[in-house]
């Protein structure tokens, strides 16, 4: 494999932190050497932190608009992703289109640049919209976690329910006509629903909102990330990509 193509994929799978201040050769290491031992991480509390989830929808519930929102997020230090990203992934695009999309998390370009989607997912989304005529003047884009888990490893349950409150809020804010839910995560964190995205994708569903009127039409669809992977599953993205610019037209 030629070596920058080699480096991109290792980028790719998350492995973009050096762990040594020098490489290991390990052609040339003692065969008969005791391999080091890793303690194992500890695993994430699976029951989220009442208190900390209370606080945050104290505090996103305050806001009254897109930036007093944006600054309680980045004053928010009860959650631990604030402490390892580098800078918070707020949103990106037209807040007054109608149309807001939501994905899972931010990756290493997304955590660099300050923006949602971005990276090698964020291109594959782009073209996709722009198929159907759509692009970021036309919607708004942001995540459930608006911080990067480091690696790029899955969020805990706990920091899924302590970033819940800032997404519902925002959501409440922008008052989309039409949501669409990029991945599993975001759908089943919104929806409540523990379907995977295989049998989600392409239902439209109401989302009701504690602060909006009247439900939200809103479509689960494939994470472009997954898309990446699976070739397959490109055709059904298609058909949810027709179904939402049929539904755009109707608004």
């Amino acid at each position: 494999m030629d070596p920058l193509a080699a480096l991109r994929l290792q980028i790719e799978w998350g492995a973009d932190e050096a762990l040594a201040d020098l490489p290991q050769d390990r052609l040339a290491a003692n065969p008969h050497a005791p391999l080091p031992t890793i303690a194992p991480a500890p695993r994430p509390a699976s029951a989220p932190p009442i208190a900390v989830r209370s606080q945050a929808q104290q505090v996103a519930a305050q806001a009254q608009t897109l930036e007093q929102l944006r600054r309680a997020l980045e004053q928010f230090d009860a959650c631990p992703l604030r402490q390892t990203a580098t800078k918070l992934v707020f949103a990106d695009g037209n807040p007054a289109s109608g149309l807001m999309l939501v994905g899972e998390a931010p990756g290493a370009e997304e955590d660099l640049a300050g923006l949602p989607f971005v990276g090698t997912s964020g291109k594959l989304l782009d073209r996709m919209l722009a198929s159907i005529g759509l692009d970021r003047s036309l919607y708004l884009i942001t995540n459930l976690i608006p911080w990067r888990p480091p690696g790029n490893r899955p969020p805990t349950d706990s920091e899924v329910a302590q970033c819940l409150p800032f997404l519902i809020r925002h959501i409440e804010l922008v008052r989309p006509k039409i949501l669409v839910l990029l991945g599993a995560l975001a759908s089943q964190a919104l929806t409540g629903r523990t379907d995977g995205i295989r049998r989600l994708r392409g239902q439209w569903l109401d989302l009701s909102l504690p602060r909006l009127e009247t439900p939200v039409r809103t479509l689960p669809m494939f994470h472009p990330a997954y898309l990446l992977r699976t070739n397959a599953a490109k055709r059904e993205a298609w058909a949810d990509l027709i179904s939402l610019k049929i539904a755009l037209t109707e608004i």
